[in-house]
């Protein structure tokens, strides 16, 4: 894939399934790798009805809200929040599907596609990211777009995840502005 031209849209439907497959299908070594106990996956059924819920419920609504990512028009990832407090914050995660789409600079380029959604579409005044601190990975990204270290602390950033060492990134919105982003 060279130099794909890149892309990004809220979640649809036809998204549901390679979402799903992303999380049931990728190898174990790999979700660890991103701080997933695997003991806590949902079974494919608590996936559909979980992102199915994006789609009809109102932005003040969503406990989760998902952006595809795509090159050339084929989707290869997404980036999603929770812990949603309409107006106020939510917390950022990013997921590159494929092993051979990693690795090629286009997360950070993604990841500024995406930023207006959520500080647009939910109002935030901060957006969150916490990644494992031993993924290099989802932490240069969120370095490079501007997000600023906070901390990194001892626990279990989410729902899915095993106890681990954390990293918290903050974008505030009057960040984000003086990057270029929202004019609202």
């Amino acid at each position: 894939m060279n130099d794909p031209h890149l892309s990004v849209r809220e979640l649809q439907a036809s998204d549901l399934d390679p979402i799903i497959r992303y999380w049931l299908d990728s190898p174990p070594a790999f979700m660890q790798g991103m701080g997933v106990d695997l003991a806590k996956m949902p079974t494919r059924e608590q996936w559909v009805d979980m992102l199915s819920r994006q789609l009809t419920l109102s932005y003040e609504d969503k406990p989760s809200y998902a952006i595809i990512w795509l090159a050339d028009g084929e989707p290869i990832g997404h980036s999603n929040v929770g812990k949603i407090e309409y107006g106020v914050r939510a917390y950022m995660h990013l997921h590159l599907w494929q092993q051979d789409v990693r690795r090629k600079g286009m997360g950070t380029a993604l990841v500024r596609l995406t930023l207006p959604y959520y500080f647009e579409n939910l109002h935030l005044q901060t957006l969150y990211c916490e990644p494992y601190a031993l993924n290099p990975a989802p932490n240069k990204t969120l370095e490079k777009v501007g997000f600023r270290h906070v901390e990194t602390y001892t626990g279990t950033p989410g729902w899915l995840n095993f106890e681990q060492p954390v990293n918290v990134w903050e974008l505030t919105r009057a960040r984000f502005e003086k990057l270029g982003g929202v004019h609202s």
